[in-house]
């Protein structure tokens, strides 16, 4: 196996075991890249940068999120090598080889996988990506190009079956109609083809999809939610890099890059870890239900009382409170000693630390893989 993440974000992905404890995810694989000046930088060059939809001077890594009931996780990231630009020691691998290679190493950990979803790019990856998932029996809803071709014998021909219409729910539960037809290449088999759409006269370029599913038993109204689940990747990066500064690093070297990297992955784990459904951990009794000191933040007057992952982001910031601000005055508590304060904000920073987020690791030697303080 050639992928092997750093030692450090292996903690994490031990506790995101622990955490789901044999509950089958959805994993969803997708590349985010960003614009870098020069050529300095470890595996910079001119590349297609999708969050900028050309192509562009800059640094791409591949990356794969889990999803569960509405939460989304980060799992893995590799950055992509480009032939040009591979350093001593290097071994080039295509993204939809990295992706390969992420989820056998997925795999071989313990995750299980009920769904995988990927775009055009692993869609139209037959000899690498979409063979991989066949061999590995899973499940997929990738993106295909509007030329998709598929080979058939002589007598069988392609048919698009009639417009449908289904309810496109989203996160927020709010719903919109969209149309599905299924495109039947002769023979209907296990793989199968659909177009998708907000409007079937038109089919504009920015709202249309073509996508290819092997989903035993699927049913037209599941297949455009399903796909539609792809784009909890899209508000996951939008989060790490908006909110947590993926893009942020000042570094040219890619072994720096890459641990800024993972401190960006393991506060984003971090905040998914407060979401209910990762911590209704079945029959380990990990949590306690009801913490009499954690039942009391929500009477802060800030306090978000939403479920996504900003609102979690807001919370936890409130709950790290008090350990900034004793630290921005502890330098004039050795100028002016007020005991009772000193203890007192660190009874308050003990308190914090009840957050959920902090799971001791029995097979281990660590105590602790993460703290919300």
């Amino acid at each position: 196996m050639i992928f092997n993440p750093s030692p450090l974000f292996k903690h994490p992905l031990r506790l995101i075991l622990q955490v789901l404890a044999g509950r089958e995810i959805t994993l969803i694989i997708d590349e985010t890249g960003d614009r870098e000046k020069g050529s300095t930088t470890d595996y910079v060059k001119r590349q297609y940068i999708g969050n900028l939809g050309k192509i562009e001077n800059g640094i791409v890594a591949v990356t794969a999120y889990g999803l569960l009931e509405r939460m989304t996780f980060p799992l893995v990231f590799e950055v992509y090598k480009p032939k040009e630009r591979l350093l001593e020691g290097d071994t080039y691998l295509s993204k939809p080889k990295i992706a390969v290679e992420m989820i056998r190493y997925l795999q071989k950990l313990g995750f299980r996988f009920k769904l995988v979803l990927a775009d055009s790019l692993y869609g139209e990856s037959h000899s690498t990506f979409i063979k991989a998932l066949n061999e590995l029996q899973l499940n997929y809803a990738v993106a295909i190009r509007s030329n998709h071709g598929v080979w058939l014998p002589q007598d069988q021909t392609v048919r698009q079956n009639r417009w449908r219409t289904f309810d496109r729910v989203f996160s927020d539960g709010s719903q919109q109609t969209r149309y599905i037809r299924e495109i039947v290449f002769g023979r209907r088999r296990e793989v199968q083809y659909w177009l998708i759409t907000t409007d079937p006269n038109k089919l504009p370029g920015n709202s249309t999809w073509y996508v290819m599913t092997k989903i035993t038993g699927v049913k037209f109204k599941e297949v455009g939610n399903i796909y539609g689940l792809r784009n909890w990747i899209e508000y996951g990066l939008k989060q790490s890099k908006n909110e947590l500064g993926w893009a942020d690093f000042r570094f040219t070297n890619y072994s720096q890059i890459s641990k800024w990297w993972e401190l960006v992955m393991s506060a984003y784990l971090l905040i998914s870890l407060q979401a209910e459904v990762l911590n209704n951990i079945p029959d380990k009794g990990l949590h306690e239900p009801t913490d009499s000191v954690v039942s009391k933040f929500p009477e802060h007057q800030l306090w978000d009382e939403g479920t996504g992952w900003k609102n979690l982001l807001n919370n936890l910031r409130l709950v790290i409170q008090p350990y900034q601000f004793f630290n921005l005055l502890k330098p004039w508590l050795r100028v002016f000693p007020i005991s009772h304060l000193s203890v007192g904000f660190f009874t308050l920073i003990t308190l914090m630390n009840r957050m959920r987020g902090a799971i001791p690791d029995t097979s281990y030697s660590e105590d602790f893989l993460f703290s919300s303080a």
